[in-house]
C-alpha cells in the first residue's frame, strides 16, 4: 500500500534533481574546488531498475560534474540535463523527445529552482528537508532526506502499484 496520494499506474518516468535530493544539501569541496557528492546506493539500484523496466528516467540538474554524468549513465540514465539554469527548458525537451504527458512523470525537487516544473508534472515530489516553498506544491513529501534514498521511497512505491518491483528482473545489476 502506497503513502502517495496519487493514481501511480499512470505514472512513467521520474526526474530527478541531482544536489538535495539524490545527494545531501551539503557538500564537499575538492581542492580544485569542484563539489563532491555522495550518492544513495539503494536510490541507485532503485534507478537502474526502474531503466530496465523501460520507465523514463531522467537528470536535470544546475550541478555540471563529470563525476555526476558517470554515475547516472552507468545506471542506464540516458537523458542527463547538466548545468541547467532554467530547467523548465529541459523538461520541456524531455517532454519533447520523450512523448511522456505531465501527468505520468514524477518531479523530485528541494529547492526554488525546481518550483516551475514541480508546477507542471502530475507528482511532484519533495524530500524531507526540501524548502518551504517546495514542500507547499509538493503532492508527495518522502520521509527521506536529501540524499538519503528519496528516489528509492518514490521508484519502490509506484513499481509495486504497477506490480513490477520483485521480478527476475530485480536481482542482478
Amino acid at each position: 500500500m502506497s503513502s502517495i496520494n496519487y493514481d501511480l499506474t499512470k505514472i512513467k518516468a521520474f526526474i530527478f534533481d541531482v544536489d538535495g535530493v539524490l545527494s545531501p544539501d551539503s557538500i564537499p569541496l575538492a581542492l580544485t574546488g569542484e563539489p563532491m557528492r555522495m550518492v544513495n546506493i539503494k536510490d541507485g539500484f532503485a534507478m537502474n531498475l526502474a531503466c530496465k523496466h523501460g520507465y523514463g528516467i531522467a537528470i536535470i540538474t544546475g550541478g555540471d560534474t563529470e563525476a555526476v554524468q558517470k554515475r547516472f549513465s552507468r545506471l542506464g540514465i540516458k537523458h542527463i540535463y547538466m548545468k541547467s539554469s532554467v530547467k523548465i527548458k529541459d523538461f520541456n525537451d524531455y517532454i519533447d523527445e520523450t512523448g511522456y504527458k505531465p501527468e505520468e512523470i514524477i518531479y523530485c525537487g528541494d529547492d526554488l529552482p525546481d518550483y516551475p516544473v514541480m508546477k507542471l508534472v502530475g507528482l511532484p515530489v519533495a524530500p524531507a528537508d526540501a524548502a518551504p516553498e517546495i514542500k507547499e506544491i509538493a503532492k508527495y513529501i518522502s520521509h527521506k532526506k536529501g540524499g538519503e534514498g528519496v528516489a528509492r521511497d518514490v521508484i519502490e512505491q509506484v513499481m509495486k502499484a504497477q506490480g513490477k518491483w520483485i521480478s527476475d528482473v530485480a536481482f542482478g545489476w
